[in-house]
């Protein structure tokens, strides 16, 4: 399929993205690899907010779909962690430094009415400190994460703990350069 640069940008940065993805759910590498010889749907981007002793997260209140993170849908000539960044700053007021790998690659439909797509989860560090300002009918709050929660989505409670466990360990290529944001992490530059 011939694509505009305008629309072709995006995708390949949703596919490096995808790529280098720390976790990877729904098979999602290869249904985007089919996906892309046709029309794309939007593509979804969220943000994990953790706190710094990795206990919390941000989550917004969805008017149908629960308690999510932060996100939406990517805007066209958008690339997916610039639209993550840009939902994140919308929903919550937070403008923290995304992590440099995406946290999780899934394919997800956002509505019962709507279409399989490709969703990139970034993730963040940030302070429970600092104020969230929700948008209209879209309240925010820190969750800890050994609660459950009421979404659409049920498998996100597990899934963002296990990307949790992961930077717990300090095994994750790629996020040495973030290690003095997360406590107790130091990064052998041998």
């Amino acid at each position: 399929m011939i694509r505009s640069v305008f629309e072709q940008r995006p995708l390949d940065a949703a596919v490096a993205d995808a790529g280098s993805a720390t976790l990877e759910f729904d098979r999602a590498r290869a249904w985007l690899r089919s996906a892309l010889v046709g029309a794309v749907e939007p593509l979804g981007a969220e943000v994990w907010v953790l706190d710094t002793a990795l206990e919390q997260i941000v989550l917004v209140r969805h008017p149908w779909r629960g308690l999510v993170p932060p996100g939406g849908k990517v805007e066209p000539g958008e690339c997916p962690r610039d639209g993550a960044a840009r939902e994140l700053a919308e929903e919550t007021g937070l403008r923290p430094r995304l992590l440099e790998r995406p946290a999780a690659v899934a394919v997800r439909s956002f509505g019962p009415d709507l279409p399989e797509t490709l969703s990139l989860s970034y993730a963040a560090i940030g302070d429970p400190e600092q104020p969230l300002i929700a948008e209209d009918g879209q309240p925010a709050a820190w969750m800890r994460l050994d609660q459950g929660w009421d979404s659409c989505f049920p498998d996100d409670a597990l899934r963002i703990r296990q990307y949790v466990t992961l930077l717990r360990s300090g095994s994750l290529p790629g996020e040495c350069g973030r290690a003095q944001e997360l406590p107790g992490r130091s990064c052998d530059r041998r």
